[in-house]
């Protein structure tokens, strides 16, 4: 499957997971990865995610807002493979679609309003899901348009 259109299937899979890696470059090109809660925006394909200002991911991700990442299930099962792959841009805090972030993360975690930090928004690109529960090998591929992301990368900056 390669659709615009995101199968219930991942949506259901984002839904009902928490935890996320998410890995970016550091100044040398070299791989740093950091774990974090998530929120999973369906309609437009957004995952939000708290963090420090501070913390050295964000930093990264200033300089370089390229991402990938994985989602596994909260509780794995070593019978099964069962998890999500994802690609995707770091959003400016006032790129007209992460304004919204901070509602979005905070009602999936609303624990997290008692912690300081900045809700960060990804664009995601594409995603593959895995799921042998579907059958050995399955996949799941879904990538956005390249008439949609080239019109977000065009407000990438504010």
């Amino acid at each position: 499957m390669n659709d615009e259109i995101l199968n219930e299937h991942i949506i259901r899979f984002f839904q009902q997971q928490t935890c996320a890696t998410i890995c970016c470059t550091d100044t040398e090109g070299s791989p740093y990865c950091f774990n974090c809660f998530y929120a999973f925006n369906q309609d437009d394909k957004l995952l939000y995610f708290k963090s420090s200002p501070d913390a050295y991911h964000s930093m990264l991700l200033r300089e370089n807002p390229a991402i990938a990442g994985t989602v596994l299930p909260d509780k794995l099962n070593k019978m099964k493979t069962r998890g999500i792959q994802l690609h995707g841009t770091m959003l400016h805090h006032l790129h007209p679609l992460a304004l919204s972030a901070p509602v979005y993360y905070h009602k999936k975690h609303p624990i997290a309003l008692a912690l300081k930090g900045e809700v960060l928004t990804i664009f995601l690109d594409s995603i593959k899901m895995r799921d042998s529960n579907l059958g050995f090998g399955n996949s799941m591929i879904w990538k956005r348009s390249e008439h949609e992301s080239a019109l977000e990368r065009a407000v990438h900056s504010p």
